[in-house]
C-alpha cells in the first residue's frame, strides 16, 4: 500500500458460527469519508460494503447506525468487541471484530487523512466527472 491508503485484515467472528472469517479494511484518501469493508466468503470471493469513516470511529466508544449497517462496542466473553450488523433485503449478518484491532486502523486511517480534512482531499471535479460518465452509459 501507499502513503494514501491503508489496508488491514482481521480475523472477524460469524455470530453463531465456530471459525473465523477473514475481514479485510481499506481507506484510501481518494474516498475519505469511506471505509471498504470486505468479508471473504468460502468460495474465495469478497462481499464489500462502503462504510461511512465517521460511523466507524463512533462506533468505537458508542452504538452507531440506523441503515444497514449497525456497529455497537461490547464486552463478550472478556473480550473487548465491536459488533457490526450488516441488514439487506437478503437477510442479516452479526460480525464481531476486536475493539483494538479497529482502533489501530482507525488510527492508520487519520494518519493518511486527518479529521475534518476529508473535503480538502476530496476531487470534486473527478467526482463530478465520474457521475456524468455513469449517467451516460
Amino acid at each position: 500500500m501507499t502513503t494514501d491508503s491503508v489496508q488491514q485484515d482481521m480475523f472477524t467472528v460469524l455470530h453463531g458460527q465456530p471459525a473465523p472469517v477473514v475481514t479485510r479494511w481499506t481507506y484510501t484518501a481518494s474516498d475519505p469519508f469511506a471505509i471498504s469493508l470486505a468479508v471473504a466468503t468460502r468460495s474465495d470471493r469478497w462481499i464489500e460494503w462502503l462504510v461511512a469513516r465517521d460511523l466507524v470511529i463512533d462506533s468505537i466508544s458508542g452504538p452507531v447506525g440506523e441503515g444497514d449497517i449497525r456497529m455497537t462496542p461490547q464486552e463478550v466473553q472478556g473480550y473487548d468487541i465491536v459488533e457490526i450488523e450488516i441488514r439487506s433485503a437478503d437477510g442479516r449478518a452479526v460480525l464481531e471484530v476486536d475493539r483494538d484491532l479497529l482502533r489501530h486502523f482507525i488510527e492508520a486511517t487519520i494518519d493518511i487523512v486527518a479529521l475534518g480534512d476529508e473535503l480538502n482531499r476530496l476531487d470534486l471535479d473527478e467526482e463530478i466527472a465520474k457521475i456524468t460518465r455513469s449517467r451516460a452509459e
